[in-house]
């Protein structure tokens, strides 16, 4: 089973590519979902508290995944002005907050992608398996991937999807700079899809990727 990494820029539509790949006849893990799922641990609930405070919970005694987001990027409620200049003197103070809340759920995740993996490999008939995860060469996921698939799109397009998530002016800039560049991501990827276009032209490219590696179409009966 060809296990298929993607990479790329926040907001650049890893999710939608792996849409793609699922479509072609992938299995798929969703790093992102088995956060969320992690986040539910009482374990992992009551070590964000202690870190963060009863701020950070919903009524219903759950993370708010939100308000967390706000604590640990040090970001307000309401307007944003002057943050990219804070950015800097921030920074240090932001990268603490973010290794201690990755210390507290990367290796759950971890835990959770490998066993889905092993399962994968143990039980589908399916050729390939993609891993949507936003943080894959952080924290050394890419290393059990056999191919890693850059996602490229255009900055404006990628604004305009952070602004949909509710996201202020400078908070996808500001949340990247936590990141290792795009330019390293995607000298580190093997392959490579333009997502600035049309959803058809990105399913496209997918589709080719899918046949150069030579793996099983699915059909209409599968």
């Amino acid at each position: 089973m060809l296990v298929i990494g993607l990479a790329g820029g926040i907001a650049s539509g890893k999710s939608f590519v792996a849409d793609c790949f699922v479509n072609c006849g992938s299995e798929r893990i969703n790093a992102d979902e088995i956060g969320h799922q992690v986040l539910e641990q009482a374990e992992v609930i009551e070590a964000i508290v202690a870190r963060w405070g009863d701020s950070v919970l919903q009524d219903s005694g759950q993370i708010d995944r939100k308000a967390l987001g706000r604590r640990v990027f040090n970001t307000g409620d309401s307007s944003t002005q002057g943050i990219v200049d804070k950015h800097e003197a921030l920074k240090g103070r932001d990268d603490d907050e973010l290794q201690i809340l990755e210390s507290i759920t990367h290796p759950r995740i971890e835990e959770r992608i490998r066993e889905q993996l092993i399962e994968f490999k143990r039980t589908s008939d399916k050729s390939a398996v993609v891993m949507d995860a936003p943080v894959m060469f952080k924290t050394g996921w890419d290393q059990v991937c056999d191919k890693i698939v850059f996602v490229h799109s255009d900055i404006a397009i990628r604004q305009q999807r952070a602004s949909a998530r509710g996201w202020q002016k400078g908070e996808l800039e500001r949340r990247e700079s936590f990141q290792m560049t795009l330019e390293e991501k995607r000298q580190r990827s093997t392959d490579f899809v333009d997502n600035s276009h049309s959803k058809q032209k990105t399913n496209d490219q997918v589709f080719q990727l899918w046949q150069d590696w030579n793996l099983k179409v699915l059909s209409s009966s599968d």
